[in-house]
């Protein structure tokens, strides 16, 4: 993985108390919450359609506008489930569709392909993303 100071962008989210929240302050949206099935507000497989969609618009913006003058017209829709393996971890099947008003299927078809390839969460490509889960030092919670 490259160096933090090569990194392009950076954010760092809080999900406590029901809520999910940017530091930033962009985002801030209540969760459903797994222990109060009464409650309302975004569930996982939401909120992982949710950036899916987002990051692969993210690139298909930038891929379209390299073969035309409308990537403003780019559309993503993600559908993200969520199971259960037998042992109880959680899996995820994330299936996503891009379309762009005015290109022909082979300019779709040539979107779809380096818009999947040019995000780290490619359908091709595991290897380019890792996840690191650690424990907070004791007593210290994330910033506010």
């Amino acid at each position: 993985m490259p160096e933090k100071s090569s990194w392009l962008r950076e954010a760092t989210a809080t999900a406590e108390g029901g809520h999910v929240r940017t530091d930033d302050g962009g985002l801030s949206t209540a969760l459903a919450s797994p222990l109060a099935p009464h409650c309302t507000g975004l569930t996982p497989e939401q909120l992982l359609a949710a950036a899916f969609a987002s990051c692969l618009h993210h690139a298909a913006v930038e891929v379209a506008g390299e073969i035309t003058d409308e990537a403003h017209t780019v559309q993503v829709r993600a559908e993200a489930k969520l199971g259960r393996d037998d042992d109880g971890r959680y899996r995820a099947d994330v299936h996503a569709e891009i379309s762009s008003a005015g290109l022909s299927r082979d300019q779709l078809a040539d979107l779809v392909e380096y818009a999947d390839r040019l995000w780290p969460f490619s359908s091709g490509d595991t290897s380019r993303h890792r996840l690191t889960v650690t424990p907070a030092e004791n007593g210290r919670h994330p910033a506010r």
